[in-house]
């Protein structure tokens, strides 16, 4: 993802700013890292440059999900 997405997504939960912590990146690119919500602390990953901001029961649903298929 591009950081300049900052400026445009917030919480999917209380519509909170989003804090972003990188953990790898290329050039331009946030290839791996974490959203965390000034709001209400819930924390989004970003797995190969995609931020997942489904709220957290979706996501372990989605987690559940691949991991029987």
């Amino acid at each position: 993802m591009k950081e300049s997405l900052m400026d445009v997504i917030c919480c999917p939960l209380d519509k909170g700013d989003l804090e972003l912590d990188v953990d790898e990146r290329d050039g331009e690119e946030i290839l791996e890292g974490t959203l965390t919500c000034t709001e209400c602390g819930e924390t989004y990953p970003i797995e190969d440059g995609i931020p997942n901001l489904l709220p957290p029961d979706m996501r372990e649903e989605e987690e559940n999900g691949e991991a029987a298929a």
